[in-house]
């Protein structure tokens, strides 16, 4: 539609022109052009008009003109020509009028900003603390994962060092362990031997006999079992959580070292509680670890010195929601400037020690969400308390 004017319309009603506009662009169902500017802005598209600015002036110098003296017949003036394009933004999103079909030049005006436009300062705020944010996770995950990968590196070699130390100690009972491993199989010679004898015999007893091989087999399983608990100490396996009984694990060890024990006349004494759930995660060869050199130690301390009663003692007991074991000495105990350091590697009193052990042990009992102490007993020797939190 193209609008000049309207003073009056069909009905006789006057109107103002500017109100007529806006009242016929609230209902119009095409776009509206105009030649005059002095409506753009209250509802027409654009385009080239007459300048109001120009007429203006031209109609201003010709007054004057005329006010100065000349004659109106006199003065001549120029037509007007249209002024460069200029189009209302508003109007060309209502009717989806590209502004890649205006006409070379034309200005557009009204333009709402955008949000970059409006709030750039901001909007280039928020997204350096994203990027920097993105860049902190980003490092984070990076670390986490390095940390992750250093932890299990760290276990790896934990678990190398431990089996190495796991050999040191099984090399320390090697004459328990020849014991312990000599006594069923001597028993199953002179079985053997007797059942021989019988064999030759005109008429062997068999009750008797069967009595024989009944005590052959359960020697053969004795020493089979040594050399099971044997093997499952030297083993070398990966870290294993599973629910054990932490008293029969101890026991194990007790059965390993009580020979020891005896060898160096030091009396080895064992109690856990009846009826009392004991039951841990845990890896059943490391903890073993733990009690084997926390014993071996004791042994050790109460060989070096000279006293009346020698004795080691292993007591577990439930406290709370933990397991605890308790192992003490009659010996010498530790020394008061040497409580807060004795779980530090290469820490040791012996000439030829490593000082890994405790070190070993400490790694071992926290990487079961445990926690080990060490004092001095009231009456002399030294304890170590070993926490570990109950299955479940």
């Amino acid at each position: 539609m193209f609008w000049g004017l309207m003073s009056v319309d069909a009905a006789g009603v006057v109107h103002d022109g500017e109100s007529a506009l806006r009242r016929l662009s609230a209902v119009a169902n095409a776009p509206i052009f105009c030649f005059e500017e002095s409506f753009f802005g209250h509802g027409i598209v654009g385009g080239p008009m007459h300048s109001v600015a120009e007429l203006g002036e031209k109609t201003a110098g010709a007054a004057i003109r005329i006010l100065g003296g000349e004659k109106p017949a006199d003065v001549k003036m120029e037509p007007i020509a249209y002024a460069a394009p200029k189009y209302d933004w508003r109007e060309l999103q209502r009717w989806g009028i590209s502004e890649s079909n205006l006409q070379q030049g034309s200005e557009v005006v009204f333009r709402e900003p955008s949000i970059w436009e409006k709030y750039r300062w901001q909007v280039a705020l928020v997204a350096a603390v994203i990027l920097i944010q993105t860049g902190l996770i980003s490092g984070l995950l990076h670390e986490r994962r390095a940390r992750r990968l250093a932890e299990v590196e760290s276990r790896q070699r934990l678990a190398e060092l431990a089996h190495v130390n796991r050999y040191s100690a099984v090399g320390e009972l090697t004459a328990s362990i020849a014991h312990e491993l000599n006594q069923p199989l001597g028993s199953i010679l002179t079985n053997a031997e007797t059942a021989e004898l019988m064999l030759k015999g005109a008429s062997p007893d068999l009750r008797e006999m069967r009595e024989i091989l009944a005590d052959i087999r359960r020697d053969d399983q004795r020493a089979s079992e040594v050399i099971r608990r044997l093997r499952s100490m030297l083993r070398k396996a990966p870290f294993e959580l599973r629910d054990i009984d932490l008293s029969v694990a101890v026991r194990e060890v007790m059965g390993f070292v009580r020979d020891l024990a005896a060898g160096r006349n030091i009396q080895l004494s064992f109690y856990a509680p009846p009826d009392t759930d004991l039951h841990v995660k845990g890896d059943p060869i490391q903890l073993q670890q733990v009690m084997l050199n926390l014993i071996l130690n004791a042994l050790d301390a109460i060989s070096e010195v000279q006293t009346d009663k020698r004795e080691v003692s292993v007591i577990m007991s439930r406290s709370a929601n933990h397991a605890e074991i308790r192992v003490g000495d009659t010996g010498p105990g530790i020394a008061v400037a040497d409580l807060k350091t004795i779980f530090d590697p290469f820490f040791t009193t012996k000439p030829e020690g490593m000082g890994m052990g405790l070190a070993i042990v400490r790694t071992i009992v926290e990487a079961h969400h445990g926690t080990i102490s060490a004092e001095n007993q009231p009456f002399g020797g030294a304890l170590f308390t070993v926490r570990l939190p109950l299955a479940g």
